[in-house]
């Protein structure tokens, strides 16, 4: 499977990917987006901070990087990029189908995306991944798998990705909302031909909602690779939103809120990648420092109680606004 070549890689970054949620659309729930982004999101503008973040994050030892259909013109960015880059072959490229983005480039759409996880979308979906990444697609993702998600039962739509996954292609799911772990159990459950369908998960999880550790934990021992997301809740952990604790903790370490964020899931054992969802090449760098950051027990200790209750975070999550 792909991941093996993040596994063989050297550089403590190598296991931080970069997510291109928040540089691929003009909209996002992300806190401090105005002021991270240029007043006129343009496709040129956005194309080219893209680049910029994935020049920077390749230069840093990144080596796994993280799109999605809904994800504006996420997968397009990435292909131009790479189609510039053909002798760039140490990296893994993860994309995701289950949600259409339906904003039409705009920041005050009534819906920017649409989740539908039919056998009918993933064949759509994946010709238009296809048309645009080729053979670069290493990793296809099921968009924010829930307990109800019809992905989990339709037999159809499993003998399809089983022949996507026959032919080369990593098949993984990603999970949202307070019952992930409940998702991420019955994903595991999964089977076609008395074989394990899923071999990647990417699940939301950091210091505010650790609910999926332990799902995460059991899938990693299944022998998936375990991708985290929204590591630093949607900018609620960096500056100036992170609570008191972690300013504290950070201010002992001498980095930001960001890296001690990260760190503090890069320490979990069953972590494969965290993902930055970097929207500056400063905060990229700043995120990268993760790597390097030692905390103690007692630093440790401070930030466990950060930890909320999971229905209140995703309510609070689902409160925050499209910038």
């Amino acid at each position: 499977m792909p991941f093996s070549r993040l596994a063989a890689a050297t550089t403590p970054t190598a296991h931080i990917g970069l997510g291109l949620a928040a540089v691929g659309r003009p909209g996002y729930i992300n806190l401090g987006r105005e002021d991270d982004l240029p007043a006129e999101r343009t496709v040129d503008a956005l194309r080219h901070r893209t680049h910029e973040l994935l020049d920077a994050a390749y230069a840093q030892g990144v080596r796994y990087f993280d799109v999605a259909r809904s994800y504006g013109r996420s997968e397009e960015f990435l292909a131009d990029w790479l189609n510039a880059r053909p002798d760039l072959e140490d990296i893994v490229v993860g994309s995701k189908w289950g949600y259409t983005y339906t904003a039409d480039w705009t920041t005050d759409a009534e819906k920017h995306e649409v989740k539908d996880h039919s056998l009918q979308t993933y064949e759509r979906q994946r010709a238009e991944s296809d048309a645009l990444l080729g053979d670069r697609l290493d990793l296809y993702q099921i968009h924010s798998v829930t307990p109800d998600s019809p992905a989990l039962t339709d037999k159809d739509l499993h003998a399809r990705l089983a022949e996507a996954a026959a032919q080369g292609l990593t098949v993984g799911f990603s999970t949202s909302g307070p019952a992930q772990a409940d998702a991420i159990r019955a994903a595991l459950a999964v089977t076609v031909d008395g074989e394990p369908l899923f071999r990647t998960v990417q699940s939301t999880y950091n210091a505010l909602e650790t609910s999926a550790a332990p799902a995460l934990a059991e899938a990693h021992d299944a022998g998936l690779t375990v991708i985290v997301k929204e590591g630093m809740a949607n900018g609620r952990l960096a500056d100036p939103h992170a609570p008191d604790a972690l300013k504290a903790v950070a201010e002992e370490t001498s980095l930001g809120c960001d890296a001690v964020a990260l760190a503090l899931i890069l320490r979990r054992p069953w972590v494969g990648v965290v993902l930055s969802g970097a929207a500056t090449t400063v905060q990229l760098a700043s995120n990268l420092h993760a790597a390097v950051v030692d905390l103690d027990e007692g630093q440790l200790e401070r930030l466990a109680v950060l930890v909320e209750e999971p229905g209140a975070y995703w309510e609070r999550r689902g409160q925050l606004p499209w910038h």
